[in-house]
């Protein structure tokens, strides 16, 4: 009656047991399963008691008391379990047989030393845990009773064997009962004939790393044949398989053989591998050196274990240790591993938070790198939750800061909504070209209007870019004017014929006659190619409609403008890498028959301090011109305060016939902030005279001290000479 309420136990088991993918263990059974509640991922092992001997039964049931009550990181981790009448149910971590995992790797090209030598690492450690602090034997290690986790750690388990060395109340067979197969991996000696009782656990980890680097062992003579062994592990190895039970190194002993100078265990791996275990108890400066070592060193490293190991930590470093911007750079680094769902599952919710982080160093670190994950995020997420925060950047007091905000721009703008890209970005655009006080930030902030232009609407490129390319024009910085006349023609068939003629080409006519000759020889082309299209109008006035099928065209999606959003990328990535360097020291202005237009004498830079016209904001600029698919290095010099610009790395090209741009014409005028730049500022304008503003009011402040100095002369000496007691009254 009473068996008509009880309930099955299976079926309130927590975990669901996938069929697919077993694997047999031993007596048991490794499956895959899940957590019913999560969908969390697991591994159980079953052993059904109809199915085994009374001897099996009995080792199920010392396995499993073992496995739930031996924790330690490098043993099996034990989930949950059931015990029934009819089966045993063990739920660890998600796990597969080291057998598997090598035959994986081997399919791949083979599991490499790194690898290898961490996970021997952890066997061996584990080994040391049962024999050293536990005072237990295994008396089953072998291949069979490895297993390896998601992140390509080994694991120790198979502890159906597992007996106290000091005598146990109930006596467990031993595995070749069980299994005669076994028999090959006992030592050569009688149990409890010489040496210590774990010198059996000792000899078969040398038959274990044997069949780790050459396969299955044959019979228990293959052990002589080193193989594949390296050839650092030979010596150690050797003293694990020697017929003398009582030079068999203990397990502590071996470890700090093989993590000796020259030793196998003595890597890179094996040190960051330790430095993440003990990260929570090392020092800020300590984790702040590890995490710039790491990015270097994480190249060689498994790619399962990156994902899995390295990325939590790094996460969590960030999220709870306050490790700040070093993490960035191993963080993007782990995340080209990752697909495009867990990306978005584990990176961007961090890439997220960090861009309301008011660390200068985290934030043009984002910015800097921002090519890695632009992809990754969506819009929703760039309009509310980032763009927010960068649009600080064009007010910081830092230049650096400033530079690179204006760069990034260039890949936030097709995910940016019509009032973040329309009235936001154009209000800070508007106020860094006509106040900023850093001649190549105004420069560079003119390039990126020109580039973001398809995607603005068409009723904001009729107001902005005219008015903006034409102050650029008249900017004191000769890369901004040349920036001014090439966002012209990059961005021609967004204006009218009639505007053309009325705005542009009156506004390109005056800079033939600029100071610099490649703003001249840029102007004369941009001049050349609107008369074009004026020209080919006028002989066919059927064509205007097509001329102008773009002034009123909407504004582009991200999606439709892949060619130029992959240049972008391409470009962005060394906006910063290439600086003016190689200018010989004795580098002088062009001369004078290339220059017809009077300039400055090239001459060196002035010592008077009062003079307004230089500021030294310590940083140097370059300026070059980004192909799609090659940056060429340009070949200038370094600017200097009477050298008022700097060259463009090469002419734009262009299609006289049709007036557009060829596909070269896409460019970018870069620089990077550094120390002691020498910038021109708005002061510096030249005037009829041909001297600077700033020269001309230094002149005139000149000659009225010496109107006053000959003033003041004259009225000494009409009051003559001073009397005895006389008070000075001037």
């Amino acid at each position: 009656m009473w068996s008509f309420f009880a309930r099955d136990p299976i079926k309130d088991f927590n975990y669901e047991i996938l069929p697919e993918n077993q694997e047999k263990s031993g007596i048991w059974t490794l499956s895959r399963g899940k957590r019913k509640t999560t969908g969390e991922p697991v591994s159980v092992f079953v052993y059904e008691v109809s199915q085994g001997t009374e001897e099996q039964t009995q080792l199920a049931k010392a396995a499993f008391k073992r496995t739930k009550t031996l924790r330690h990181p490098n043993i099996l981790s034990y989930v949950d379990g059931l015990e029934t009448e009819k089966s045993l149910y063990i739920v660890t971590e998600p796990v597969t047989t080291l057998a598997a995992h090598l035959k994986l790797q081997a399919e791949k090209g083979g599991a490499s030393d790194l690898e290898v030598s961490w996970g021997l690492h952890q066997i061996v450690k584990a080994l040391s845990f049962l024999v050293n602090d536990c005072h237990l034997n295994h008396n089953n290690l072998g291949m069979w009773a490895v297993f390896v986790d998601r992140a390509g750690e080994w694991k120790l388990g198979g502890l159906d064997h597992v007996t106290s060395d000091q005598g146990d109340s109930t006596s467990l067979p031993p595995p070749k009962v069980i299994s005669p197969d076994l028999e090959r991996y006992d030592p050569p000696e009688s149990p409890g004939n010489g040496g210590d009782k774990w010198t059996g656990d000792v000899w078969r980890l040398g038959c274990l790393i044997w069949e780790v680097f050459n396969g299955s062992l044959p019979r228990a003579s293959s052990l002589r044949s080193l193989g594949k062994i390296p050839k650092q592990l030979v010596p150690h190895y050797c003293e694990l398989v020697g017929a003398n039970p009582k030079i068999r190194p203990n397990p502590a002993r071996f470890l700090l053989n093989c993590r000796s100078p020259g030793g196998f265990m003595n890597n890179s791996f094996v040190e960051s591998c330790l430095f993440l275990e003990e990260i929570q108890i090392k020092e800020p400066a300590e984790k702040q050196q590890f995490f710039q070592d790491l990015s270097e060193n994480l190249d060689s490293f498994p790619e399962d274990f990156c994902k899995h190991k390295v990325l939590p930590q790094l996460l969590t470093a960030f999220e709870f240790g306050n490790a700040g911007a070093v993490v960035l750079t191993p963080l993007f680094k782990v995340g080209k591993y990752l697909s495009a769902e867990e990306y978005q599952q584990k990176i961007i919710p961090v890439i997220v938070k960090m861009f309301s982080s008011t660390d200068r160093a985290m934030r043009i670190r984002l910015l800097q790198q921002m090519e890695q994950f632009i992809q990754y995020l969506n819009e929703a997420a760039v309009n509310s939750q980032i763009f927010p925060h960068v649009v600080h950047g064009f007010t910081d007091t830092n230049p650096a800061i400033r530079e690179q905000t204006v760069k990034s721009m260039l890949l936030l703008a097709p995910k940016l909504n019509e009032t973040n890209l329309n009235q936001e970005l154009m209000r800070h655009f508007a106020r860094l070209q006509a106040r900023d006080d850093q001649g190549p930030i105004r420069c560079n902030t003119t390039v990126c209007l020109g580039k973001i232009a398809p995607y603005l609407n068409a009723g904001m490129r009729q107001r902005v870019l005219i008015s903006a390319f034409s102050r650029a024009t008249k900017d004191p910085f000769s890369a901004s004017r040349a920036a001014g006349v090439l966002g012209f023609a990059a961005t021609h068939q967004y204006y009218s014929v009639a505007e053309s003629a009325n705005r542009i080409l009156p506004t390109l006519c005056t800079l033939t006659v600029d100071p610099d000759k490649n703003v001249r020889d840029q102007a004369f082309k941009a001049i050349k190619s609107f008369l074009s299209k004026l020209e080919t109008v006028s002989e066919d006035p059927s064509k205007l409609a097509e001329m102008e099928k773009d002034v009123t065209a909407s504004a582009q999606t991200g999606g439709s403008a892949a060619t130029w959003a992959g240049w972008a990328v391409t470009g962005v990535s060394s906006l910063t890498s290439k600086l003016i360097r190689n200018a010989p020291a004795g580098s002088e202005a062009p001369p004078a028959e290339n220059n017809p237009v009077p300039q400055p004498a090239a001459g060196p830079v002035p010592t008077n301090t009062a003079s307004k016209g230089v500021q030294q904001d310590r940083s140097y600029v370059s300026c070059q011109r980004l192909h799609p698919v090659l940056a060429e290095t340009p070949k200038s010099g370094r600017l200097s305060s009477a050298q008022e610009g700097v060259r463009l790395a090469s002419d734009c090209k262009w299609d006289g016939a049709e007036g557009k741009s060829t596909t070269s014409d896409l460019f970018i005028l870069v620089f990077s902030v550094r120390k002691y730049r020498m910038c021109i500022t708005n002061n510096h304008a030249f005037t009829p005279s041909g001297l600077s503003k700033a020269e001309l009011a230094k002149k005139k402040r000149e000659e009225r001290r010496k109107e006053l100095e000959a003033k003041r002369a004259e009225r000494k000496a009409a009051k003559g000479p001073l009397k005895l007691g006389a008070r000075k009254l001037d």
